[in-house]
């Protein structure tokens, strides 16, 4: 494969990866990234816990809803912009390009590969909400989409369709346009893997100035704010469960075990890196995760394998209307779901765009998408089908606690509904572990990330730097939970969700430079 040249021909820069790295006391950081990452998000904390909880998470929610109200139509055509970017580059001649130039061999194999890419990219939230979503769809308990009177037929088929609506190609396809960017520019122009390194198509050297430092600061502190809160919700679900199974109390102190036994392991697993830490963590996640899918859809097979028809066909049915912004009669609940979706998804691109394109060299674009959009899909739609259609039934039968009384805490929701199932212990048990690992991925791979993107796009940086972040996401996590509880963790997700507005806009001039790259390419049309 030849590359062009022209007059932003990314083969003219003189940058090397690593160029503006300061050594110190064991560290390998890009000088300004890593310095004024850490700062501002050691500013927030101190903020935070010297703050009044409560009034930093109003102040928070505030900005956010004011975002969400107000640019709910560029979050919502950002997303099915995504989706027809990704779907055009499938079937065009872009497609035959291959990550990393046309000799290059996958790292990984296809199994271990989409395993990892989707862990990272939303396995615990498969766990969180696949039992909790669609109840609160069906029972109207945050209104109900489209405007669908709650508690009938008609509800219960737009429950399944809306929830794999947030879970299927919109997400997919905002993760692939950063993952693909990332592992263009890296692999196919040698650049680093940086998110400023995208935008060398439109910025030329500009890119390793402020411009850059701006995009790759951005995106350290939106991927460890998501990180962070995560972790503190998560561990929330996981001390939850817990409680549940083996009556221990599921207060503060639970919580902040369970996200030092989290740390503790992801940070072990960073230091092995990808061959023997997070890719043996996802290929467990995997095993584990079609375990307790295979066990809920043979205890419950009539109504599992009736949910999959239902959820696909509600998907194809309303994808489209759940799509438009404009004239909705559910506004309330489509500010409060949708539009919360997207930015949280946008929020979260850097972090998993980039370990997906950290685990994809070798791949043509054609199979990287595919892959990337369709498959997790897939699956999704077979997952949500499952715990979707057995809690939907529970309640519409009026079995167990979501049949008596709905949707009363989200985190116990899935294990609510174990309960009245046969062998519901040792589901819960399965699950509980299996909220565990995910989060140990969720974390291990996402300090690969920012210590790749604090490390000036180097992908080998020591040891100390990965254990740096790992434990400076956990930390976080169990301080704002120390200190302020719920409401911190929530202020923390609100400050995320936030960064999502400048990072549509980054996302949308991926689109252009992406395809700007790629013309340079010579392949055989």
């Amino acid at each position: 494969m030849t590359k062009g040249v022209d007059k932003y021909s990314i083969d003219s820069t003189d940058y090397t990866v690593g160029q503006d790295n300061i050594q110190k006391w064991g560290f390998d950081v890009h000088n300004p990234v890593f310095g004024i990452s850490a700062g501002l998000i050691l500013l927030f904390l101190v903020a935070t816990l010297v703050s009044d909880a409560d009034s930093a998470k109003s102040v928070l929610d505030g900005i956010k809803w004011q975002i969400i109200g107000s640019f709910d139509w560029l979050f919502i055509w950002s997303g099915n912009i995504f989706v027809l970017f990704c779907l055009i580059l499938v079937v065009s001649p872009f497609g035959k390009i291959r990550l990393g130039g046309e000799s290059a061999v996958a790292d990984h194999s296809y199994v271990s590969w989409l395993a990892m890419l989707f862990a990272a990219g939303m396995g615990i939230g498969l766990m969180f909400w696949s039992v909790a979503e669609p109840v609160a769809y069906y029972t109207g308990w945050y209104e109900t989409p489209l405007g669908v009177e709650a508690n009938t037929p008609e509800a219960a088929k737009l429950a399944l369709g809306a929830t794999m609506f947030h879970w299927g190609l919109h997400p997919w396809a905002i993760y692939g346009v950063v993952a693909l960017s990332l592992a263009f520019f890296a692999y196919n122009k040698g650049l680093p893997l940086s998110i400023r390194s995208i935008f060398y198509p439109l910025l030329g050297d500009r890119a390793w100035g402020w411009a850059g430092h701006v995009v790759d600061i951005l995106a350290v502190v939106a991927t460890l704010f998501g990180l962070a809160t995560s972790l503190g919700l998560g561990a929330q679900q996981a001390a939850s469960g817990i409680h549940h199974v083996f009556g221990i109390d599921a207060g503060i102190g639970l919580q902040i075990i369970v996200i030092i036994g989290v740390t503790a392991l992801a940070t072990l697993s960073v230091v092995r890196g990808i061959e023997g830490g997070v890719k043996l963590l996802s290929n467990i996640n995997m095993i584990v995760a079609f375990l307790l899918l295979i066990l809920v859809a043979l205890i419950c097979y009539a109504v599992a394998l009736g949910s999959i028809p239902t959820t696909l066909m509600a998907y194809i049915e309303n994808i489209i209307p759940l799509s438009n912004p404009h004239g909705r009669t559910d506004e309330a609940w489509f500010q409060g779901w949708t539009v919360f979706y997207w930015a949280w998804w946008i929020s979260w691109s850097p972090f998993v765009g980039m370990f997906i394109a950290r685990v994809s060299k070798g791949r043509t674009v054609r199979e990287f998408i595919t892959a990337v959009l369709l498959v997790p899909t897939a699956v999704t739609i077979i997952w949500m089908s499952v715990f979707g259609g057995v809690a939907l039934d529970q309640v519409i039968n009026g079995v167990g606690e979501l049949g008596l009384n709905g949707l009363t805490d989200v985190p116990l929701a899935m294990f609510q509904a174990f309960d009245v199932l046969p062998f519901g212990t040792v589901l819960s048990i399965v699950a509980v572990i299996l909220v565990l690992v995910f989060f140990i991925t969720s974390s291990d791979s996402g300090s690969l990330v920012i210590d790749s993107i604090t490390a000036g796009g180097k992908i080998d940086a020591p040891v100390p730097q990965r254990v740096f972040w790992a434990v400076m996401e956990g930390s976080i996590a169990a301080a704002l939970l120390w200190i302020g509880g719920t409401e911190a963790i929530q202020a923390l997700q609100a400050g995320a969700i936030s960064t999502a507005l400048p990072f549509t806009v980054i996302l949308l001039l991926m689109c252009v430079s992406l395809i700007k790259g790629m013309s340079t390419e010579r392949f055989t049309r």
